[in-house]
């Protein structure tokens, strides 16, 4: 049976991935291997095996298949919106150490591919020069190297040319997704800009439909992004395990612009009460940060369909809050 490794299982986007790729693939095939750094039986509800790997330590390799591998999924990754405590060296040590290890083990496993999540922040200055630009997935980095995302790019950039390598030297084929914002629920609502704990922008809205109080929009009312959801994020990344191709790289997303008015009134219509719902207070001011993604190839080489707009998005969010599912993961 082919083995499919999924390391960084217990983040935000590996946990959903882990659950979507249990019911993606054929059982009778692949099996599913989730593995992170800390304890957990979280996904003995998806009949998924976990194994605790920390990917700074070579020798907890051993702890994994050693043969069989046909795919690993590299998602463990050090990045800006989680540390609370600006360090560099944190960013090297696990997106480029850690990749290198990841590597090793599947020369010596002698795996087919590996998957490989890159952000959107490799390419983030084309959106300072025109906020409405498509981004192409084979756009060129153009990134600052000021601030506290710098060298996160420059690991993550770093550890693209590993990939390269490996794909050259061993014949070891390499898929990169570039995420933007990926949506999913979480029980955990704040994130670190700048390294300052800060509730997210989406939660304060949501906590505030919930009491019907008014919801503010900065800006223009019409500035659009990509808003896709972790399961869109997760079908393609599933699609990739499977193509017959040598490499690739995509862009994550919808290919579907959503404008915060439309995020907005999503929001009110999913979570506000009915017999008073909330409203939306229109403010001038700089409108939030967001990504228009190309996917085309995406859609032609993999086959991918997204599924989710942005009111079937937050619906999500409203049944998974009801099951809180991984929330021994999360903290609170």
């Amino acid at each position: 049976m082919k083995k499919i490794i999924i390391f960084g299982a217990t983040g935000n986007v590996g946990s959903y991935l882990t659950k979507y790729a249990s019911e993606f693939f054929d059982q009778d095939q692949y099996e599913i291997i989730a593995s992170g750094r800390r304890q957990t039986k979280v996904f003995e509800q998806f009949g998924v095996k976990y194994i605790p790997v920390d990917i700074l330590k070579k020798e907890d390799f051993a702890k994994l298949p050693q043969e069989n591998v046909y795919a690993v999924i590299l998602l463990a990754a050090t990045i800006p919106s989680y540390m609370s405590d600006y360090s560099g060296e944190l960013y090297l040590q696990t997106n480029i150490m850690g990749t290198y290890h990841v590597l090793e083990y599947c020369r010596q496993v002698k795996a087919d591919r590996i998957l490989f999540s890159q952000t959107v922040f490799d390419v983030s200055l084309y959106t300072s020069d025109d906020p409405a630009v498509l981004l192409k997935p084979d756009a060129a980095p153009y990134f600052s190297y000021r601030g506290d995302h710098a060298v996160y790019v420059i690991s993550k950039n770093t550890a693209i040319e590993l990939l390269k390598h490996y794909l050259a030297e061993y014949g070891l084929k390499y898929f990169v997704f570039r995420f933007p914002t990926i949506y999913e629920y979480s029980t955990y609502q704040y994130y670190y800009p700048n390294n300052v704990k800060t509730m997210r922008p989406l939660y304060k809205q949501i906590n505030r439909a919930k009491k019907g109080e008014p919801l503010e929009l900065w800006g223009d009312p019409e500035y659009a992004k990509d808003m896709v959801h972790v399961y869109d994020c997760a079908q393609m990344i599933c699609k990739a395990v499977l193509v017959d191709r040598k490499t690739g790289f995509y862009n994550v997303g919808t290919g579907i612009p959503v404008t915060l008015r439309e995020q907005c009134q999503a929001i009110i219509d999913v979570f506000s009460p009915k017999d008073a719902p909330s409203v939306i207070e229109y403010y001038p001011g700089k409108s939030g940060g967001g990504f228009l993604m190309d996917i085309s190839n995406a859609k032609e080489e993999l086959g991918y369909e997204p599924v989710y707009d942005v009111h079937r998005l937050f619906e999500d969010y409203k049944y998974e809050e009801t099951l809180n599912r991984f929330k021994e993961l999360r903290g609170v």
